[in-house]
This record gives structure tokens, C-alpha cells and sequence, in this order.
């Protein structure tokens, strides 16, 4: 099976869960901070993952990780089956279709965008607003700084990117001299 498929088809049974009991926000962060701390922890991950340990020690495991996080019942009881069915290895995939999925629900987008310093927060505001208006939906903005692009800004909504980089600018002019 496609993990992707397989990630998606469990983030959409915990999504239907957090719809009916209008929790799907919630569950998302959880979801997603259990996920941060798998990716942070390749022991963890590992120990969790090999079957050279009991299924019982592991079980024992993530319960103290689930009380230690303050994890719901729900998402306890999630990362309990995924560990049963000895799927915790695609956790990461998971919350990320995830909040994907938390996200169409609730009319939102993610918008990266990037900028070689900090990004104004007049000129931020504009842009989400520009973006809001194109997209029909709300925009959560994601900033990142890459010195590289040595101005302008990169920013990549769904499936488009719009690239007003200096430095794609500056090869673009490039190509074009060399053409000539």
C-alpha cells in the first residue's frame, strides 16, 4: 500500500471523529506536536518501531509519552492503534494529511513565503490579504528567511509559486545575456 494513501486514510478517520465531536483543531495539535517529538527523537522512533522490543514495553512507552504530552483520549487511543497495527513509523505522514485535511474543513490554505530578512508587517498584512482575496480562503502564512534570494520574496500558495527573487531575476537576466 501507498503510505500516502494509508496516511491519508487515517487522518481522515481522525478528522471525521473531530467533526462530530467539533474537536478537529484540537486533535490536529496534539497530532502534530506527538509527531514533532517522534521526528525530534530517532531513539524514541526507533525504539517504538522495532519489534525486537515486547509490544507491551512499547505500549508501556507511549502511554508515559501520551500523559506527558497531555494528550486526549482520542489521540492517545489513535497513537495506541497505530502502534498496534505497527504503523507509528508513518505518524509524520499521517499528521500532515492531517492538518491538510483540518484545513480544507475549515477553509483555510498555507502560504510559505520567503524573504531574505524579515518580512514588514505592513507589507505582510497586504500579502496575506492579496492572497486571501486570490485564493477564496484564509491564509495561514508560514515566513521563512533565506539570505540566498538576495531580495525580494518566494511565495508558494498550494500548487503555485510565485518567485519575485532577486536572484531569480538575476538568472533570468543571465540566460538572457548569454543567449544574445
Amino acid at each position: 500500500m501507498v503510505v500516502g494513501s494509508l496516511a491519508r486514510r487515517y487522518a481522515k478517520a481522525l478528522l471525521e471523529i473531530g467533526v462530530r465531536q467539533q474537536t478537529f483543531d484540537a486533535l490536529g495539535k496534539e497530532l502534530e506536536r506527538t509527531a514533532e517529538l517522534f521526528s525530534k527523537s530517532p531513539d524514541l522512533k526507533n525504539t517504538l518501531e522495532n519489534p525486537v522490543f515486547p509490544l507491551d514495553k512499547r505500549r508501556l512507552i507511549l502511554e508515559e509519552i501520551a500523559r506527558r504530552l497531555g494528550l486526549s483520549k482520542i489521540v492517545r487511543n489513535f497513537v495506541m492503534l497505530l502502534l498496534d497495527k505497527g504503523r507509528i513509523n508513518a505518524l509524520g505522514d499521517i499528521a500532515r494529511a492531517h492538518r491538510a485535511l483540518v484545513d480544507e474543513h475549515a477553509g483555510r490554505i498555507r502560504a510559505s513565503v520567503t524573504t531574505a530578512r524579515p518580512l514588514d508587517p505592513t507589507l505582510e498584512a497586504r500579502l496575506k490579504t492579496a492572497l486571501e482575496k486570490q485564493s477564496g480562503k484564509v491564509v495561514i502564512l508560514e515566513k521563512r528567511e533565506d539570505p540566498a534570494i538576495v531580495g525580494g520574496l518566494v511565495t508558494q500558495l498550494g500548487d503555485i509559486v510565485y518567485d519575485g527573487s532577486v536572484r531569480t531575476q538575476l538568472q533570468q537576466l543571465r540566460e538572457e545575456l548569454l543567449a544574445e
